[in-house]
């Protein structure tokens, strides 16, 4: 008796339930093992009054099958609502993102007919961590997240991934020229981890001309690894550039759970039509059988598709007098499919998921980071203040005393050196970032609390406060611009 793999499916709003029912037709007619579930999320039940669109009811099963099949969904206009993908992307631990961007040339009008690359992207940290403070009147910050282990899980499942399908070459992409330490981890750990991977070419470029690149000249990639946010921006650019969005499907990888889905949105303004392009979710739905172990299915379904897309049998967003055939609805694109599983493109490359890991790709333990010794060495503390620089600093020497062990060292405004021997042309806003160094070893916190005391007694204004520390004799933090 064949196992059937429970998943969880949600059909989503606008086009979701139509493409939703082309996708489980296919999957149905081609042999897929499947025991399905489904859960309502999306705009009917964001309006119930859940704020982020799932219910308890839909945890349940999501918590039993951790295989979710997602159609588009709507999220409703106005403050309150929160993202369901960030969401579940988070309470799920999905840190990877993967996004394969293949042009289907003639068949799809592209100027870059080789292209074939996949974007591994960070999915959990860096500046989605939504962390963001209104520190004065003028000056707002958010907080850029970036850690060893999540470094080390999406750098590493990059080169697994390349190596279990065939890839030749990762390119992990930052920008560590600006953002030396937090970046700088990102492409320390991918030196790193490389460094295991002899039998695949690596590289690194920084992400403003590797974008640029991926624009221009997206052959030179083969699959690209990155941040959280250059990845979403990279993603977009390379769907863009492959002809059609609206042929992107995508998955979010975590140890024990992922989710699979289109890269497009639910298109409401066609919904109800007859006439969406069930392709991204098709694809989407292919990468989740090669998870779940049913590579056989997925290629069969894979080759299908491409099979009918080389027949020229396309629905109207790919439809071309030149190329196409006959143009057709969502139910009779999935019909095409169908009759042809079990045949193979002539032209294009046939696909073959036999090497995928059965159950996805399985991550080793993290790397345990060997021990570091930490001195607190200063304190970086932010102020409003609206007046001069040298004025600012002059009030600071009644606030410090001997017994606090501080000096003050600098003063920046929005990450530029104003003090001392700061330049009269250089803008400033009512914000200002004090540094405090030790004068002798290291600085207690009982030390810190009495100079901000005695600052706060002179009136100053907080905005904030971080400590400031060396890692093995390294400095922890990065000096201001001009400084």
């Amino acid at each position: 008796m064949t196992v059937k793999t429970p998943i969880t499916i949600a059909k989503g709003d606008g086009i979701g339930p139509e493409i939703m029912d082309a996708t489980l037709g296919i999957l149905e007619a081609a042999g897929a093992q499947l025991e399905i579930e489904e859960i309502k999320i999306g705009e009917a039940v964001y309006k119930s009054g859940v704020a982020n669109g799932i219910d308890d009811a839909a945890w349940d099963s999501l918590n039993r099958t951790k295989i979710f099949l997602k159609a588009p969904i709507t999220t409703p206009q106005g403050g309150g609502f929160k993202s369901l993908n960030v969401t579940i992307r988070k309470q799920c631990s999905l840190f990877a993102n993967i996004r394969p961007c293949v042009a289907y040339a003639p068949y799809v009008k592209t100027n870059f007919p080789t292209m074939d690359l996949v974007i591994v992207r960070e999915n959990e940290e860096d500046l989605y961590g939504g962390i963001e403070y209104r520190q004065s009147q003028d000056v707002t910050a958010a907080l850029k997240i970036i850690t060893r282990p999540g470094c080390e899980r999406i750098v590493r499942y990059a080169f697994e991934y390349a190596r279990a399908n065939g890839r030749k070459r990762v390119t992990c992409m930052t920008k560590d020229n600006i953002m030396k330490i937090s970046d700088g981890l990102f492409h320390q750990v991918f030196d790193e981890i490389a460094a295991e991977y002899t039998d695949i070419d690596c590289n690194h470029m920084i992400v403003d001309i590797g974008t640029a690149k991926v624009a221009a000249h997206p052959e030179m990639f083969d699959v690209i690894v990155t941040l959280n946010l250059y990845g979403d921006i990279i993603s977009d650019v390379a769907a863009e550039v492959t002809g059609s969005v609206g042929l992107g499907g995508s998955s979010n990888i975590g140890e024990d759970f992922a989710m699979f889905e289109a890269v497009h949105g639910s298109a409401p303004d066609i919904a109800g039509q007859g006439i969406a392009n069930p392709s991204g979710l098709i694809l989407g739905a292919i990468q989740m059988l090669v998870h779940i172990g049913q590579g056989e299915v997925a290629a069969k379904v894979h080759n299908a598709w491409l099979k009918t897309i080389e027949d020229g049998i396309h629905t109207g967003d790919i439809y071309r007098k030149e190329t196409s055939k006959k143009k057709v609805g969502t139910a009779d694109f999935s019909a095409a499919v169908i009759e042809r599983l079990g045949k193979t493109p002539e032209k294009m490359k046939v696909v073959d998921y036999s090497a995928a890991p059965p159950g996805g790709i399985k991550l080793p333990p993290l790397t345990k980071s060997k021990p570091e010794e930490k001195l607190r060495v200063g304190v970086d503390i932010g102020l409003n203040w609206d007046g001069k620089p040298d004025e600012l600093a002059g009030l600071m020497w009644d606030c410090l005393l001997p017994e606090h062990n501080l000096a003050l060292q600098m003063i920046s405004n929005r990450g530029t050196k104003v003090w001392p021997d700061g330049k009269d042309g250089t803008f400033c806003a009512d914000n200002w970032r004090l540094r405090f160094m030790a004068v002798n070893g290291q600085v207690k916190t009982s030390q810190v609390l009495s100079l901000m005391n005695n600052m706060n007694e002179a009136g100053f204004n907080f905005t904030k406060s971080a400590m400031l520390h060396t890692f093995s004799g390294k400095p922890g933090f990065t000096v201001a611009q001009g400084e």
